[in-house]
């Protein structure tokens, strides 16, 4: 796959934090900053008249934190986390961030990141392709591309039993064995939520032809695996099943 350029915006209140990213990406040669702002706010005239792939994201700043910035984006660009303060980790994966930089970071960390992004951007790409041009390449509704141990593999959607986040990746569960993939949990819900699929937790996303039983807050699938049922997914997953 040939190499893209990613439009970047820095979103930070430390002019520091500016003056070092700028400086790593100097050697980075996928990576074009197109933007810089001091607040969130201020992001918002920016994402309106510019084009931007990828957010150099600090969560502390003032009238509005980056991470309520980012929920407040219908589709938000790919973002990777810039912060100080390491509690909010977890909470910036779980809205599907590339990667959460502790500050001060090093290049080579920054180098990491900013790969996984543009990896996460051309599967994006590569997925996105499909409305358009399923007839063109052959495909069905029934068929699913993914990345996978560097290269393109084409899965039945039907043999899937079940996708679970796994960090920066998805696992994507077969009867007895899984192909990890560089995406998002919430790609794969937007592309297959019209089959027989449900997230039923942050963490999991399921075929409802392979539940073998559910009891109480978890079900348990037809390989034999034990999944459980997130708290905010309980009501709206047995109006599902009915």
């Amino acid at each position: 796959m040939s190499q893209i350029t990613l439009k970047a915006l820095i979103i930070d209140d430390e002019p520091l934090a500016h003056t070092v990213i700028l400086e790593y990406v100097k050697d980075v040669s996928f990576i074009e900053i197109v933007g810089q702002c001091n607040l969130a706010t201020e992001a918002i005239t920016v994402l309106q008249n510019q084009a931007v792939d990828l957010l150099f994201l600090d969560i502390n700043m003032p009238k509005i934190k980056g991470l309520d910035f980012l929920r407040t984006l219908k589709n938000p660009p790919l973002a990777i986390i810039t912060s100080a303060y390491q509690e909010y980790a977890l909470e910036s994966f779980e809205l599907d961030v590339c990667d959460y930089l502790l500050k001060p970071f090093r290049f080579d960390r920054f180098l990491k990141a900013v790969n996984k992004a543009q990896e996460m951007y051309q599967l994006r790409q590569v997925n996105s392709v499909g409305n358009d041009t399923k007839q063109e390449f052959g495909t069905t509704e029934t068929q699913l591309f993914i990345k996978a141990d560097k290269r393109l593999i084409n899965i039945d959607l039907t043999e899937i039993y079940y996708f679970e986040s796994y960090g920066n990746y998805v696992k994507v569960w077969l009867k007895d064995q899984f192909h990890l993939t560089p995406r998002t949990l919430t790609s794969f819900v937007e592309q297959v939520s019209e089959n027989d699929f449900y997230r039923i937790h942050k963490s999991f996303l399921i075929n409802r032809k392979y539940i073998d039983y559910v009891e109480g807050n978890f079900l348990l699938m037809k390989n034999g695996k034990q999944l459980p049922i997130g708290k905010n997914h309980r009501s709206d997953f047995k109006q599902f099943l009915q």
